[in-house]
């Protein structure tokens, strides 16, 4: 947990070489990310929704309740997943978010800091810690609560192509991370996991373009809108929410109280009646 593996494969491989693997990575989540956002046409989509939605604002939002959205928004959907109502599966992605972002970056400053240092301080336990957490949440994900697995009888074992392409690749990137640096010394078995780590890696960072990775980027910032629409009044040009009861809603819409009576009984929890287990 605490040797640093980059230092033992610079004996093999040349640091500079590792440092240009790690930078084509950087580059192939950017030009998968772009390339998915202009065949989805998502950028296009959000700012021309933002758009329709100033000309049915009620009011202009200041400066000050801009910056609180977004305040709110980096709390919420972003630090802590706010945004799923399932605890298990809320906690299983601040695992596999968290776990992901600390192995990576770990993996760059081992990489371009300490390439050939034994020594490299807290880094080395922080690279095992985020790979555990990876493997954690990926794992309690993929054979308990995916939702095809936990609600639709299928088996945990059958790949669904391109729509398991991400999770797969995280979680084939952090257990052959850890068997590749807990095998040191091993051998070609080390070579092995080695190798395996490495395929595992490039398949995550290099089908951003088919996996879900991109909308990683692309969720704060319709989050953020979402709450911006809430608040100055545009709704998405959805209707208000009205009491049925109120006299001056029946007189507006006269077909409320001939159907459903001057004091329309609740409908009940409509969607809500149950947790949300399926698709």
């Amino acid at each position: 947990m605490f040797s640093n593996p980059i230092s033992e494969l610079s004996a093999s491989i040349p640091p500079i070489a590792m440092q240009w693997y790690v930078i084509a990575m950087f580059i192939l989540v950017a030009v998968g990310t772009i390339l998915d956002m202009l065949h989805k046409r998502s950028a296009e989509y959000f700012f021309e929704n933002a758009k329709k939605a100033q000309k049915s604002a009620k009011r202009t939002l200041s400066g000050g309740e801009k910056t609180s959205l977004a305040v709110q928004t980096v709390a919420s959907e972003v630090l802590t997943s706010s945004e799923f109502k399932n605890t298990r599966r809320r906690i299983s992605h601040l695992f596999t978010m968290y776990g992901l972002i600390v192995f990576i970056v770990s993996t760059a400053v081992l990489v371009f800091g300490y390439p050939t240092e034994a020594d490299a301080g807290i880094w080395p336990f922080l690279w095992h810690l985020g790979a555990l957490a990876l493997a954690f949440g990926g794992y309690w994900f993929w054979f308990a609560i995916r939702v095809d697995v936990a609600s639709e009888g299928v088996k945990w074992y059958n790949f669904n192509g391109r729509g398991d392409l991400f999770i797969v690749g995280l979680i084939s990137t952090a257990t052959f991370a850890l068997l590749w640096s807990w095998t040191m010394g091993a051998g070609w078995v080390n070579w092995l996991f080695f190798v395996l780590f490495v395929a595992s890696a490039t398949e995550l960072f290099g089908s951003v373009y088919w996996s879900k990775f991109a909308h990683m980027f692309f969720k704060p910032a319709a989050a953020y809108q979402k709450k911006c629409i809430k608040a100055d009044g545009s709704r998405e040009n959805l209707p208000e929410d009205y009491d049925l009861t109120d006299p001056a809603v029946q007189k507006r819409f006269p077909d409320i109280p001939e159907y459903m009576g001057t004091n329309p009984p609740n409908m009940g929890l409509g969607i809500n009646r149950e947790p949300p287990r399926h698709y």
